[in-house]
C-alpha cells in the first residue's frame, strides 16, 4: 500500500511540475559545446529565472562574471541563470569550443549554457520566441529578462545594464521573494 501511495505521489508530482513549467521551456536544449541537452521545465520549473543572450566576443562578454556571481549567490533562493549563446549579432566565436573556452574557462560560469542558437525573429530558438513576445528581443549581446516563476518575463534590461546594477538586483529580489 505504501509503496503505491509513493507512486501516485511521484506521478501527481511530475504533472503538477509540468502543469508548472511553460510550454515554451519544455524543450531538449543543446548544452554549449556539448552532446548532452537540457530540458528546462527539468531545471527550472516553478523558479525564477534570468535569461541572457550572450556572444564571446562582445564587449559586454565581460558580464559573464556578474551573471555568475548572481547564479552563485541566488540559486540557493530558486533563481536559475540560463545563457543562451547566439551569433545574431555577429559577435559569438567561431567554434563552440571557443565560445566554451571564454565561458567555462575565462569567466568560470557554472550557471546553463546553451548552445548557439538564434534568439531574434522568425528564427528565434522556442525560449526567446516566447520571451520577444512577451517584451522586446534583445537588440544586442547580453540582454537580460527576469523572468517570475510562472515563466512571465517582468523586466527586461538592455546590454548596458550590468549584472550587478541596482536595478537588476531588485528584479532578482523581488522575483525570488515572490516564488
Amino acid at each position: 500500500m505504501r509503496a503505491l501511495i509513493a507512486v501516485i505521489f511521484i506521478l501527481s508530482s511530475a504533472s503538477v511540475m509540468a502543469a508548472e513549467c511553460p510550454a515554451f521551456l519544455n524543450h531538449d536544449l543543446r548544452k554549449l559545446h556539448s552532446s548532452d541537452s537540457v530540458n528546462l521545465c527539468d531545471i527550472a520549473a516553478g523558479k525564477p529565472m534570468l535569461v541572457v543572450n550572450t556572444a564571446s566576443r562582445c564587449g559586454y562578454t565581460g558580464q559573464f562574471e556578474g551573471l555568475e556571481a548572481l547564479h552563485k549567490e541566488y540559486s540557493d533562493k530558486g533563481l536559475v541563470v540560463v545563457g543562451f549563446a547566439s551569433d545574431d549579432f555577429r559577435q559569438e566565436a567561431a567554434t563552440e569550443e571557443e565560445a566554451a573556452n571564454v565561458c567555462f574557462v575565462n569567466f568560470g560560469v557554472s550557471f546553463t549554457m546553451i548552445a548557439p542558437s538564434a534568439v531574434t525573429g522568425g528564427e528565434a530558438n522556442p525560449v526567446f520566441r516566447a520571451i520577444n513576445s512577451q517584451s522586446s528581443q534583445p537588440r544586442w549581446n547580453f540582454h537580460k529578462y527576469v523572468l517570475n516563476a510562472r515563466g512571465e518575463v517582468v523586466e527586461a534590461f538592455p546590454s548596458r545594464v550590468k549584472p550587478d546594477a541596482p536595478e537588476l538586483r531588485s528584479a532578482v529580489e523581488r522575483v525570488v521573494a515572490d516564488r
